[in-house]
């Protein structure tokens, strides 16, 4: 590793774009457990991940908006809307600075996201609001898990985009009092919940595993290409960071998905539910 690529991978250091076509001397790792030293393909990977996944909650909280029984309900959801379409911008911005395509960033992301939102279609409102909350949720936790293991600049946006915009709280209210209104609804809504949340961990752990270069932000170093991946273009089969990772990888990743899964039983309880 030369001086110049140790201080441009150094930690805590702001990620600075890359003239487009600049590579990486093929075959080189960055450093094994130290933060701020992931490859660019990953963190690419996971601003482009996420990307769509702001972009896809903010259509998904429209349609819930153009459904909500009130006037109120529905300016709410607008408003968080909004915010949420903010998050998909700063992500952009910030794609485009290390010389990435945006919508080549989300592009690969996007069949997978889009068939898990199709098998889980809610059925009306309130199974809607469920599924926004606990999905959401456990793809938060999985995004801040990764934000830990970049450099501090990703990790300030990840968690900045996470944010919440005041949409727990709303649907943690609506749900309750569904509930307190018609206790019958608990039991539904509980075996809709374990649906979701088997769902969206079998999801994140199969976006993960198909995409080398984000396995190797939560299991260690991967190879650096980084021209390629930063200005969008599509690699080829078999290039350094995409493809399925590693079987060490899937363990590490198992393992991240595992601890996650804590978090649901408390969600569940907010939400007067049995995990």
């Amino acid at each position: 590793m030369t001086d110049a690529q140790r201080r441009e991978d150094a930690p805590g250091e702001p990620l600075q774009p890359r003239e487009p076509g600049q590579y990486s001397e093929p075959g080189q790792y960055s450093e094994p457990g130290q933060q701020g030293q992931a490859s660019r393909e990953g963190i690419v990977d996971l601003l482009g991940l996420l990307a769509y996944a702001e972009l896809d909650a903010y259509f998904r909280l429209t349609e819930d908006a153009a459904l909500a029984p009130s006037l109120g309900d529905r300016a709410a959801l607008a408003g968080m809307a909004v915010a949420e379409f903010g998050h998909f911008r700063l992500l952009c911005d910030q794609l485009s600075a290390l010389g990435a395509q945006p919508e080549q960033a989300m592009l690969p992301f996007a069949p997978a996201l889009d068939a898990f939102h199709a098998r889980t279609a809610p059925a009306d409102w309130l199974e809607g609001l469920v599924k926004a909350y606990v999905g959401d949720g456990i793809a938060g936790d999985f995004y801040r898990a990764v934000a830990e293991l970049v450099d501090p600049q990703t990790r300030e946006l990840v968690l900045r985009v996470l944010a919440d915009t005041g949409h727990a709280e709303f649907v943690i209210a609506r749900v309750r009092a569904a509930i307190a209104a018609d206790p019958h609804l608990g039991g539904r809504l509980a075996l809709w919940a374990r649906r979701l949340v088997g769902e969206a961990l079998a999801q994140a752990y199969r976006v993960v595993a198909d995409r080398r270069s984000l396995a190797g932000l939560l299991a260690g170093p991967t190879p650096v290409l980084a021209g390629t991946a930063e200005t969008g273009a599509a690699l080829p089969a078999g290039t350094p960071g995409t493809g399925a990772a590693p079987s060490g990888q899937l363990g590490d990743i198992g393992r991240m998905l595992a601890r996650i899964t804590d978090a649901h039983a408390q969600r569940m309880a907010s939400l007067g539910l049995a995990s």
